[in-house]
């Protein structure tokens, strides 16, 4: 059943995070002259002009367009392993509290982007061509390197008049979202193409040694072999000397690879004391699902050669992931014979993952064996309990068995568990509609368009549960909650009026 209250500003296809990239490589632009020598202190005076409340208001607001982009992978296992090596890495560093959100995107050319408020950005395609988890951690970290050091902030707010230009299109496609109207990906596309055309797009070279020595500090300080980012070097700047001319935005066009960067890693990597790094197994697994998300259509052969070549180079957990990768694409094929063979290859010699276990009970909900999806589900969550995948699989159970009360409990248990997790509070709207708890589901959706940054939205859910409550404690509950959006809402306008001419 769905949810009354759908979000409804237009959106043009693959618009907003790929003008996300560009708006974070495009305000770099601007800033090239104007980066100081050394390592500058955090915050510095560019946050007169864009306040952290102000960036991460910017932030925000891009990715409420980008998540509904067609090239955002909204995919629980992805998600949940590129956020916790983001927060592993940012642990390590001199700003442990900084808020940072990694997440993908599906596009097979390596790249990688900071936005405005922590966010950062994968292409599959980096996670794809890494060969180990430490090449991967190393471009997340330079990214949080720029996140850290307030680059995508400095370079928005140089003293040029292009860039005034630029903020002033930004806040006003912002406002526009703000008020529930308007397209914010026309908005910055327009900003973005034109600084794109005009600059040469990339991070000053100060910028780039800045992020590579504090992003080297944190991996080493994460438990990752800091020689991945020297491998990751050496691939990023031989993929770029294969697409010279060809164009398609390549990681060194926005972060200018050179042999001095390189030279700087290696002297600070041999000063280092070694260190080794065992792979994670969801690295794995999670690696071989983005080659089958990042294919234009599914189960395409290329994708599907490389998995069955890893499923006869290699033994183990590389082995059984590359085995859960063919699975998967045989599952968005809607082959659930050949899907089920392939699970069986994938747990050979008594391989098993949090990522199998959620196909599995897929498959057999698909099946319509739900007691058996079930009984799978509680017994992979007793085994993996950290695992959203996994949760999500038992929340789906519960709900196709028709145990709408036990899904609405359990999710709210995962709600303290994972609050900011936005799905969740969807899904538990999803089970008080079916049991008949319409003020409650429309509360719970309320929260999921706040945090996903649709707050006139959510406004519209906390309204309409007043309009079904007849208990006058409930109303009040819900004006207080009704005001605080709303007071969110004319905050953020206000930050973004000084911006707007």
């Amino acid at each position: 059943m769905m949810i009354p209250g759908r979000l409804s500003a237009r959106f043009r296809p693959r618009a907003a995070l790929r003008l996300g990239a560009l708006l974070a490589a495009a305000a770099i632009g601007t800033g090239v002259q104007a980066q100081p020598t050394g390592l500058p202190s955090m915050g510095s005076a560019s946050s007169a002009e864009l306040s952290p409340m102000l960036e991460q208001t910017l932030g925000d607001a891009i990715m409420e367009q980008g998540r509904r982009d067609p090239t955002y992978i909204d995919d629980p296992d992805v998600s949940q392993y590129l956020s916790g090596l983001g927060r592993q890495l940012v642990a390590g560093s001199s700003n442990p509290s900084q808020s940072i959100h990694v997440f993908a995107i599906r596009d097979p050319q390596i790249n990688a982007f900071a936005l405005p408020g922590g966010y950062v950005g994968i292409h599959s395609g980096l996670v794809v061509s890494s060969d180990n988890e430490s090449q991967l951690a190393s471009v997340v970290a330079h990214e949080i390197g720029h996140v850290l050091q307030r680059h995508v902030a400095r370079g928005m707010t140089q003293q040029a008049q292009s860039s005034h230009l630029m903020m002033a299109s930004v806040a006003a496609a912002l406002l526009a979202a703000l008020a529930g109207s308007g397209d914010l990906a026309m908005g910055v596309a327009a900003f973005g193409q034109a600084a794109a055309v005009d600059r040469q797009l990339g991070f000053s070279r100060q910028a780039e040694q800045e992020a590579d020595r504090i992003g080297l500090d944190m991996l080493r300080k994460g438990g990752y072999d800091p020689n991945g980012m020297a491998q990751m070097f050496g691939q990023l700047m031989n993929a770029s000397r294969l697409n010279e001319g060809t164009g398609g935005g390549s990681y060194t066009s926005t972060h200018p690879l050179s042999i001095q960067r390189m030279s700087d890693i290696q002297n600070r990597i041999r000063e280092a004391p070694s260190a080794r790094h065992r792979d994670s197994d969801t690295y794995w697994y999670v690696r071989a699902k983005l080659r089958i998300l990042q294919e234009r259509n599914t189960g395409q052969r290329g994708a599907e050669n490389a998995l069955r070549r890893e499923t006869e180079a290699f033994q183990g957990v590389r082995r059984s992931a590359a085995w859960y990768g063919l699975a998967y694409s045989a599952w968005r094929q809607g082959n659930l014979e050949a899907t089920s063979q392939a699970l069986d290859q994938a747990r050979e010699g008594g391989m098993n993952s949090p990522e199998i276990a959620g196909l599995s009970v897929a498959l057999a909900i698909k099946q319509k064996q739900h007691d058996q999806a079930l009984a799978q589900a509680e017994a992979a969550w007793a085994r993996w309990p950290q695992s959203l995948g996994v949760a999500l699989a038992l929340v789906d159970a519960l709900q196709k068995s028709g145990q709408d009360q036990r899904a609405a409990e359990f999710l709210g248990q995962r709600i303290r568990q994972w609050p900011d997790e936005a799905r969740l509070y969807q899904l538990r709207a999803q089970s008080y509609e079916r049991l008949g708890q319409a003020v409650e589901a429309r509360r719970a959706m309320a929260v999921y368009y706040e945090k996903v940054g649709a707050l006139p939205t959510a406004v519209e859910q906390l309204q309409q549960a007043r309009s079904l409550s007849g208990d006058f404690y409930v109303q009040s509950q819900l004006d207080v909650e009704i005001r605080r959006l709303r007071e969110k809402v004319r905050s953020d306008r206000a930050l973004l009026e000084r911006f707007k001419q």
